[in-house]
């Protein structure tokens, strides 16, 4: 079975499926330098939900588990069918899941490459959590993460703003509005961001991406990577330059997509923000004060002028 094949997430029977799901587990642990502690199994295999992707043959090639304390882990996919989207499936399936059982919130502990799918997912850096002196510690265990399933979620530091932004622009398929004061490069020219800007701005869908500055000199003045983006996608990226003086006193910052959001309430700061996934009601409320905003704006020349 090559690994272009098309793959069905299953679940697996805590109880006949243990053996198998073993095997699959320190298959997916062989190359991590002898840490094959995602491969133990223990009190909770029992009483979680064992999740994996199937090929069509029947072949196990990735698995998660959800636990009955709210919490994700033991995540794996075999080496040779790694980068192609497995990881993404398994953990939204798992959040599915929560969500259909009435679950407010999930908690995950994670290592560095796992964490960049968890953020596509909705999960933000848990400073809260009681692992998180642990991890400051350097613990080998990764980093606790976090994701709220009933209501919007705080955002108070840049990596947090990142995971969020992110997310966002993971879950967006229509459009993407983005009010800034400078294009904010600490944001959107971070790799992940950046990343999921190409990807939204390249799917083969009909979409669209408008963005609203305030300070164009200072905008100008910072050597933008989304602007560079922008410039070979111009078919997408739409400028506009806040002009009413009304508007250019609004303090705030936001990203829209779809029913997701992101607000900042101080738009050269990270902390005090909140973004929820499923806020349709306020994104919808920050889309109608965008449009009005944009009618009232004037066309951004800048880009064009650097062949934007």
């Amino acid at each position: 079975m090559t690994p272009q094949a098309r793959t069905q997430i299953v679940s697996l029977h805590p109880a006949s499926d243990a053996e198998v799901l073993r095997a699959l587990r320190l298959a997916c642990t062989t190359d991590t330098a002898g840490n094959t502690g995602d491969a133990e199994w223990d009190a909770l295999d029992p009483l979680s939900l064992q999740l994996a992707a199937c090929c069509e043959d029947g072949q196990l090639i990735a698995s998660v588990r959800l636990t009955p304390d709210r919490r994700i882990d033991k995540l794996g996919v075999l080496p040779n069918w790694r980068r192609r989207g497995l990881a993404d499936q398994l953990v939204a399936a798992a959040v599915d899941n929560a969500r259909q059982r009435g679950w407010p919130s999930l908690q995950a502990r994670v290592n560095a490459n796992a964490e960049a799918v968890f953020a596509r997912l909705g999960f933000l850096p848990d400073t809260a959590s009681e692992f998180h002196t642990e991890r400051d510690a350097g613990n080998p265990l990764g980093n606790p993460l976090h994701r709220r399933l009933d209501g919007p979620m705080a955002v108070d530091d840049l990596s947090a703003a990142v995971a969020a932004t992110t997310a966002l622009l993971c879950a967006t398929r229509r459009q993407v509005l983005i009010y800034t004061r400078t294009l904010d490069p600490p944001l959107f020219d971070s790799a992940a961001v950046l990343d999921a800007l190409r990807r939204f701005a390249t799917d083969r869908h009909d979409k669209r991406l408008r963005v609203l500055v305030q300070d164009t000199a200072g905008a100008s003045a910072n050597s933008s990577a989304m602007l560079r983006l922008a410039q070979r996608l111009p078919s997408v990226f739409r400028f506009r330059a806040v002009s009413d003086p009304v508007d250019t006193s609004h303090a705030s910052a936001y990203v829209v997509g779809d029913d997701a959001y992101y607000f900042r309430p101080i738009g050269h700061r990270f902390d005090g923000g909140e973004t929820w996934l499923s806020g349709a009601a306020r994104s919808r409320q920050l889309e109608r004060e965008f449009a009005q905003i944009w009618e009232r704006s004037a066309l951004w020349s800048e880009p064009r002028a650097l062949g934007i």
